[in-house]
């Protein structure tokens, strides 16, 4: 892994775990979601201090070079990062629609009811 290399992935990090910590602050974003990034961001950090991490594991996992693994690594968890949020936007999607329609359901049963008051 080149120099260059492990200076961005660091100064990314830290610029990525900061700029959570700032989102947090402002209450932009949750603690529970922030987790995900900062260690994300901490892992990216150590496989940058410790190139040899990276070499063993592509190694063990037969591809060609660390960078390689490094890139496939954070694609792969990426992925897995969006297929989980989309499994909340749907989670959250239905509750808001039960909501939406539990409300339209009370507030015609309120104007049903006034109605009649008039009547």
């Amino acid at each position: 892994m080149t120099t260059i290399l492990r200076i961005v992935l660091i100064v990314t990090c830290f610029l990525t775990c900061y700029y959570a910590l700032y989102q947090i602050r402002k209450s932009q974003m949750q603690i529970e979601d922030s987790i995900f990034w900062i260690l994300f961001s901490i892992i990216l950090v150590i496989i940058s201090i410790v190139p040899d991490i990276a070499y063993f594991l592509a190694n063990l996992l037969g591809i060609g070079s660390p960078v390689n693994f490094v890139f496939l690594a954070v694609i792969f968890i990426m992925i897995f990062k969006i297929f989980s949020m989309s499994i909340k936007i749907s989670q959250l999607e239905y509750k808001i629609r039960n909501l939406v329609q539990q409300i339209a359901i009370k507030n015609h049963e309120l104007e049903n009811r006034d109605n009649k008051d008039i009547k």
